[in-house]
């Protein structure tokens, strides 16, 4: 259920306006629940010295830790005197990734907003190597926010797989889009929502390779079944066909010009949340996708999926 009500904001420690934070607070007016800001912090240098007692060190972590937390405060100050539940915390960790995830599993987060940043040229999101930790083996859904204004009219659209070869795509589709609808409904007025599905064209040299084979009527039923199956699912949800798209070629190519032309606000997709040797030698079709995004970004796993994060003692 997309009834978000424990909200984890990771706060960017080298700007001073907070975008996830607004998009959060935006998200909390709408549909209630509560927000913690939090803020994983490290300093080599604290660790390193000889010339402090492991005493000393450790009060001069609270110090630094006391002045986050009172930044952060500073930074939400509109948002606690209007009312906002907000919770702050700050700890002392070396890689934060780990940090922000245990916090969601300890904390039993059901959303993580975090800022992605912007390119200042082409309008499109960078992300770090913080933000594809949270976004591979974050439990909880993973929302990445543009520092940008949300678009006037602002549609949601959900990336779906309507290829029947694995069957767990089925189930992910209606996920993905089950919680937007869900969503969409508690904090947007009149919500639009797009369905958007992608399907490569036949191979140019396999009619060199296969004489008898005709690429153009290959291309004519796969898309076929691609429209039969997004019809299936589009009403499922009373979706109309108009809100629905099906094109030939990459899914990175497709979804990313798709969201722009009808001005989206976020897209929503399913990430396996794949690592390790899986990663590097399959990758994730929706990795290739999301570099390519120039608006918000929602990223949900799929039932099941396991966190390869463990909570500290």
């Amino acid at each position: 259920m997309a009834n978000y009500q424990n909200l984890l904001v990771a706060i960017d420690p080298n700007q001073d306006d907070q975008p996830a934070l607004r998009r959060a607070v935006y998200i909390v007016q709408r549909n209630g629940g509560r927000i913690k800001a939090f803020l994983p912090i490290y300093d080599l240098s604290y660790d390193m010295t000889t010339l402090l007692s492991p005493e000393e060190r450790k009060a001069m972590r609270k110090g630094v830790i006391s002045q986050r937390v009172a930044w952060i405060k500073q930074q939400a100050h509109y948002y606690l005197e209007s009312g906002i539940d907000i919770e702050i915390k700050v700890v002392w960790h070396n890689r934060f990734y780990e940090a922000i995830i245990q916090e969601v599993i300890s904390g039993e987060h059901d959303l993580l907003l975090k800022m992605a940043h912007q390119h200042s040229l082409l309008e499109s999101i960078i992300f770090t190597p913080l933000d594809w930790h949270l976004l591979r083996k974050c439990p909880c859904p993973v929302w990445m926010v543009k520092d940008q204004i949300w678009p006037e009219k602002g549609s949601a659209v959900v990336a779906v797989n309507l290829s029947n070869k694995e069957s767990y795509h089925n189930e992910l589709n209606l996920k993905l889009v089950r919680e937007t609808q869900e969503l969409a409904n508690r904090i947007v007025k009149e919500p639009l929502i797009h369905l958007v599905s992608a399907y490569p064209a036949a191979p140019l040299n396999i009619a060199t390779d296969l004489p008898d084979f005709d690429p153009n009527v290959y291309n004519r039923a796969l898309r076929g079944q691609h429209l039969v199956a997004m019809k299936e699912l589009r009403q499922k949800f009373c979706i109309s066909e108009e809100q629905t798209h099906v094109q030939e070629g990459l899914p990175e190519k497709v979804i990313p010009e798709i969201c722009e032309e009808i001005n989206a606000g976020v897209v929503v997709l399913g990430i396996l949340g794949r690592t390790g040797l899986s990663a590097a030698f399959l990758g994730n079709t929706a990795e290739y996708v999301i570099d390519r995004l120039k608006c918000d970004l929602l990223a949900i796993k799929p039932d099941g999926f396991v966190c390869p994060i463990d909570v500290d003692e």
